[in-house]
């Protein structure tokens, strides 16, 4: 198991270690619920339930789909069973092994569209091209986003699988969620059936 494997349990242990949202798991476990209609089902302020989506999300427990100007939030299912997986080998995580030297030159060499806002939030999630964590506030999460949408080329049509082979290596823990996420954020478009994926142009996506 290696050091990323380690710090994901460490950080879905700590977000599963409150009532309320193992509460919220359970009922996106059952099927689709916004924030509204669950704040309702667990009598906490909407607020409070976008705090908690925030931090199951952040963990690759939870997902979120747009549609306008909804939002609609359901349990991760690889994210959920990546989880169980972990948690039955947690007696095999070894020791934290020795810091590795980050090199974030590909950081600096963004270029000048890119803010140094956007370029803390690259320094504080991912080292040497890899997310080490997902952010849980969407405004980061976006800036994310936005940088993975970078490594495809305009005007290609990917195959789902040469679009697993885009994220994968960059968050090999749940880079299905990363692709999901592309295309309800508007990063990615995807023909009806899934059967081509391709970048959308700029000024159509919204949130850039």
């Amino acid at each position: 198991m290696n050091e990323r494997y380690r710090e994901n349990i460490l950080e879905m242990l700590k977000a599963l270690a409150d009532e309320s949202r193992l509460s919220l798991l359970r009922l996106l476990n059952e099927r689709e619920y916004t924030v509204g209609e669950l704040a309702g089902c667990v009598d906490l302020g909407e607020p409070t339930v976008s705090h908690h989506l925030a931090r199951l999300r952040n963990v690759g427990l939870v997902t979120l789909r747009m549609a306008g100007s909804q939002r609609f939030y359901r349990v991760n299912e690889s994210g959920l069973a990546r989880f169980k997986r972990l948690a039955a080998e947690i007696e095999q995580i070894p020791p934290a092994p020795e810091p590795v030297e980050v090199d974030n030159d590909w950081i600096e060499a963004l270029g000048p569209e890119w803010s140094e806002e956007d370029r803390q939030v690259l320094r504080a999630h991912t080292a040497n091209g890899q997310i080490v964590r997902l952010p849980s506030k969407e405004k980061k999460r976006i800036v994310i986003l936005r940088w993975l949408a970078t490594l495809f080329e305009p005007d290609r049509r990917y195959t789902e699988t040469e679009v697993n082979e885009v994220l994968k290596p960059v968050y090999e823990e749940d880079y299905v969620a990363l692709r999901r996420d592309l295309i309800d954020m508007g990063y990615l478009r995807r023909e009806r059936g899934g059967g081509r994926y391709w970048l959308a142009p700029v000024e159509e996506t919204t949130l850039a």
